[in-house]
């Protein structure tokens, strides 16, 4: 969400805040914090030295208090690193997001070190760039279950997913032997990475998860009697809805 400039007139001028009180109140998406001028201002790269340098060009609410249009649960960890220096040790991702916000980049790099977010960055998204579309490909999963769900409990979406140029090709003959519907099958791969099949399909399940859905997955066997094990390739995610 983004900051509300505003430019002071009539009741707002006489504001304490407005006067450059050394005592400053915020309130953060209906969250209320008091700290002092010089917390705010103590990175002068981030946003809040920016908002609060010169005349604060925020609006203020009812009480005269600034406001932050923005979900305040995790800013208080924001205040903390500011007064003294503390890394947080939970909500880790979260407070990352509004140290990014927030453009407060000594945090966000002390951050960016923790195991949560190192792995994230450095290890799992670098992977995942590697396939390709594979955002693309969750967001055609997704299509495929929601337009499966009619009067039923359960979607089924089939996907390949193969590590090498051979397996693609492999699976190219697969589909066009197999008695399947080419068009309902989502390919992942091939990619030129460390982690193998199930970490990718991992990641799958993990990314739907992420965006509300109940979703797990199998290997998908389609004939046994074919020259190769299909569910070397295939694998069934099964999304439940109710």
């Amino acid at each position: 969400m983004s900051v509300i400039e505003h430019k002071s007139t009539g009741r707002q001028m006489s504001s304490p805040l407005q006067s450059m009180s050394p005592i400053v109140q915020l309130n953060i998406g209906g969250d209320i914090f008091t700290t002092t001028l010089g917390t705010l201002k103590k990175c002068q790269a981030s946003k809040l030295f920016e908002l609060f340098n010169g005349q604060p060009k925020l609006r203020t609410d009812s009480e005269g208090r600034y406001f932050i249009d923005r979900d305040g649960k995790y800013f208080k960890y924001i205040l903390e690193y500011l007064r003294n220096g503390q890394i947080p040790t939970q909500f880790i991702p979260e407070v990352y997001r509004e140290a990014q916000f927030y453009e407060i980049e000594p945090l966000v790099k002390k951050l960016e070190e923790t195991p949560q977010i190192f792995g994230e960055q450095v290890g799992r998204k670098q992977f995942l760039a590697r396939v390709p579309n594979y955002q693309e490909n969750i967001e055609v999963m997704i299509r495929i279950a929601r337009a499966e769900v009619i009067a039923s409990r359960y979607s089924n979406v089939i996907v390949c997913v193969v590590r090498t140029e051979d397996d693609a090709s492999r699976c190219h003959d697969a589909l066009n032997t197999l008695d399947m519907d080419k068009e309902s099958v989502v390919k992942f791969g091939p990619w030129k990475a460390t982690p193998g099949i199930t970490d990718l399909l991992d990641c799958i399940k993990v990314d739907i998860k992420d965006k509300g859905y109940n979703v797990s997955y199998m290997p998908h066997v389609t004939d046994k009697g074919f020259r190769f094990k299909s569910y070397d390739f295939f694998y069934k995610f099964i999304f439940t809805w109710w």
